[in-house]
């Protein structure tokens, strides 16, 4: 498996090189500059600190030698200096990443403690009434837009009750109860949203895994149903499952930025946000790279997953 996880990373080289040229490419053809809106907040709109700005900020400089720059930047662990207040981006995404990473972690783990047992029941419980509703439910998670669902959360408490969210961040250490109250309503939203097309996939495995031979051999030998369905079954039908987990973190990113914006969390999604409005191509740049090489990992990590859940699969 180390030989096969090694391989996988060098295959990796030639995909995140084509990441990097297409963000830098894609970034530069975004409507608008940062020039013309640096040089309307001075007041000093004029052909001459227009060509000072764009000489000073870079972007005058060819687009292949940016590309490359940019490709040696990433290497060092330096993906560049924000255009607005100077900061490193490194330093900008790392502060931000831990709120994103905080309320990822949360939502991944409401899908799966919701969506897997849920997912086992319906299964079990084929056909019943049990089932009817559960994949109901189901349906409606999939069709519920996720800012639907952050909005009516913060809106209808307050209309109601006259309870509103705290909508000034903390971190975990700072304020423990502060920042759970903030940051559980956003992961729960996620996580909820999530766990329906999880749930509706780990049904459709369990449901096929229970009709194999062996579930059948373990049946006649006398096992319980609740031993025959756990130690047996699960394994075997989670691994489309934990495909589709891999899957959903790119939609869990791009929810996000809603998320975030909507329970004013600092967070990746929110930064990508306010950079796309700044044009700070640096800050853009820096997040996209840093949620691709995320997903490339994580799907890695999945792949590996797949040994330990069945080991008939073989790495070679």
């Amino acid at each position: 498996m180390a030989r096969y996880a090694a391989r996988r990373l060098i295959g990796m080289i030639p995909t995140v090189l084509v990441l990097l040229f297409m963000v830098v490419l894609m970034v530069r053809m975004l409507p608008g500059n940062i020039v013309d809106i640096l040089l309307e907040d001075g007041g000093t709109n004029t052909p001459e600190a227009r060509a000072e700005f764009t000489h000073a900020l870079g972007l005058d400089i060819p687009l292949p030698i940016q590309y490359g720059r940019y490709v040696l930047g990433v290497v060092q662990g330096d993906l560049g200096v924000s255009l607005w207040d100077k900061r490193s981006v490194t330093e900008i995404i790392a502060g931000r990443a831990q709120v994103t990473a905080q309320v990822a972690a949360i939502a991944i783990a409401v899908s799966v403690l919701v969506s897997i047992p849920l997912g086992v029941v319906s299964a079990v419980r084929r056909n019943s009434l049990l089932d009817y509703f559960l994949r109901s439910m189901s349906i409606l998670g999939i069709s519920l837009p996720s800012f639907v669902v952050a909005t009516s959360i913060v809106i209808l408490p307050a209309l109601w009750f006259k309870v509103s969210l705290p909508f000034q961040y903390k971190s975990f250490l700072e304020d423990p109860v502060q920042n759970l109250q903030i940051v559980l309503p956003a992961a729960g939203v996620l996580g909820v949203l999530l766990s329906a097309s999880i749930a509706r996939m780990m049904r459709t495995t369990m449901l096929d895994v229970l009709q194999q031979d062996y579930i059948r051999t373990a049946r006649a030998k006398g096992l319980s149903g609740f031993t025959v369905v756990l130690r047996h079954g699960l394994k075997n039908a989670l691994i489309p499952v934990v495909t589709l987990l891999g899957l959903q973190l790119t939609a869990l990113i791009g929810g996000s930025v809603i998320t975030e914006s909507i329970f004013a969390l600092p967070g990746l999604g929110r930064l990508l946000l306010d950079s796309l409005v700044k044009r700070d191509y640096p800050i853009v740049q820096g997040v996209v790279v840093s949620v691709g090489l995320l997903i490339m990992f994580t799907n890695l990590a999945v792949d590996l997953t797949y040994g330990y859940l069945d080991p008939r699969i073989r790495y070679s």
